[in-house]
């Protein structure tokens, strides 16, 4: 099965990039399914792939609904709307790429559980790149202590598609090390723990730095 193979493959280069920086740590593989249809997302959890993504609320609860069968853990990894936070922020098991207050607020106002979310960084300072600059972070992070649903358990970030590997090395890492400062500080709320950074075109670079989620869609199903 050529699906079942490229996830083997897949697995198997986390772990080589693993054992090149001495890392035991766990490394989750998401499998991102906006490119392609519910059969095919099906195909991937049945092979073991039990993490999906999606960056479209849209296709997310298209796909929510037709798995609803199976065991799977979803990441909604996109940009959200805040007037389309009702309809999915109680389905999914992980948010990607918490970004301002306000969207903050409003997911707040409509949990019923708690929220497990990633605060996207945007380490590289591209004017076209969602999130909170590196230098914003701490005090993001402070504020969000009032949202008593949300829970950071890590940073996320995406790097540019034309990043060189001495660049790509630096804005990992420049993630990790705001990951170590949060982290340090020990909040309830804001455990830091996490780091999710990597695609199909980096995540091996990404593991060597040190995430613990790398979103993969393209070598998947290319």
């Amino acid at each position: 099965m050529v699906l079942e193979e490229r996830v083997r493959a897949i697995t198997q280069k986390i772990s080589k990039a693993k054992a090149l920086v001495h890392r035991e740590d766990a490394v989750r593989f998401i499998g991102v399914t906006k490119y392609v249809d519910t059969k095919k997302a099906r195909e991937l959890v049945e092979v073991g792939v039990k993490d999906l993504a999606e960056n479209r609320t849209d296709l997310f609860l298209e796909k929510y609904h037709a798995l609803s069968d199976l065991e799977v853990t979803w990441h909604l990894i996109g940009t959200l709307q805040r007037r389309k936070v009702k309809d999915v922020i109680n389905l999914i098991d992980y948010f990607h790429a918490l970004d301002s207050l306000k969207l903050a607020e409003e997911i707040n106002k409509r949990a019923e559980k708690e929220i497990l979310t990633f605060v996207q960084v945007n380490v590289s300072g591209e004017a076209s790149k969602h999130g909170i600059s590196a230098e914003e972070l701490l005090d993001f992070i402070e504020q969000l202590k009032k949202f008593e649903s949300i829970k950071v358990v890590g940073l996320m970030t995406l790097a540019p598609i034309e990043a060189t590997e001495p660049q790509l090395r630096n804005y990992f890492s420049k993630l990790r090390k705001c990951r170590d400062t949060v982290q340090r500080l020990g909040l309830v709320h804001a455990p830091c723990t996490e780091l999710s950074m990597g695609m199909s075109r980096d995540y091996q670079i990404a593991v060597e730095e040190g995430a613990t989620y790398v979103r993969i869609g393209s070598e998947l199903f290319r």
